[in-house]
């Protein structure tokens, strides 16, 4: 995929936001996941390839590093690299007029409350089960590697057609993380709880809401797209990241722990 030669048009360094985005082939997000999360957000619906260039730590989402930043610009200005489709999902409140939407995960818990609640959740019309607990992660593959991958659930390939539903803190042992296709309908309903529910959009957005309420989750009509590149793999950044198959003992020698 090579960048569209008539799109490149002059852009005057006061031209808004939303100009920039309809003009820009690719846009550039320095910074650690959650600026490519915001990134995302702005992009929304125009599917505006993202390049992350890594400022923070982890940093699953970024592809390069400030220092190879001009390097794969170069291989991006020639079309040497690939674009990922990473599905999205949609969120809505009962009786609300708006919709959000999240690259990473939907996340609705206690707001703070000392108190657990109780999730009543359903797929497709279809009663799944009542999480009791501080709260209930629902995340794409995309996700799989953030909060939900630290609550226990599964990592899970970003081309997977699926979204996870992880419990927070679950207070029965055998309520476990689901995995369901991707075209599912996700239902949730909290009948009572002594405060506000918090619903939590990709960590950065968030909205609180009185029970009773019927939250509904599914698979959004547009996605986020990243640019990679093309000799790297998910499953090699995904070793180099969580350090699988390195002796953790040998890598606090070589810094002198």
């Amino acid at each position: 995929m090579k960048l569209k030669k008539d799109s490149r048009k002059k852009i005057e360094s006061q031209a808004t936001l939303p100009e920039l985005l309809e003009n820009s082939d690719v846009i550039v997000s320095f910074g650690g996941d959650g600026t490519i999360l915001s990134t995302a957000r702005l992009v929304g619906e125009r599917e505006v390839p993202i390049l992350g260039v890594n400022l923070g730590k982890l940093g699953f989402l970024a592809e390069v590093s400030p220092e190879e930043i001009f390097e794969f610009i170069k291989k991006v200005c020639k079309g040497n690299y690939r674009v990922e489709e990473r599905m999205v999902l949609e969120a809505s409140v009962k009786g609300e007029n708006k919709k959000y939407f999240a690259l990473n995960d939907i996340v609705i818990d206690r707001a703070g409350s000392p108190r657990v609640i109780n999730i009543e959740t359903y797929i497709n019309d279809e009663y799944l089960i009542t999480y009791t607990g501080d709260g209930l992660i629902i995340s794409t593959p995309t996700g799989s590697t953030a909060y939900s991958l630290a609550s226990g659930g599964p990592i899970v390939a970003p081309s997977s057609r699926v979204i996870t539903l992880t419990p927070i803190c679950p207070h029965t042992l055998t309520a476990r993380p689901v995995v369901v296709p991707d075209d599912s309908i996700i239902k949730i309903q909290i009948e009572f709880h002594e405060k506000d529910i918090l619903l939590t959009v990709d960590g950065q957005v968030e909205h609180k809401v009185k029970p009773p309420v019927e939250i509904t989750v599914k698979k959004a009509d547009h996605k986020v797209k990243l640019i990679k590149r093309l000799e790297v793999t998910y499953f090699d950044v995904l070793r180099s990241k969580l350090m699988w198959g390195m002796d953790l003992r040998i890598e606090k020698n070589k810094n002198g722990e």
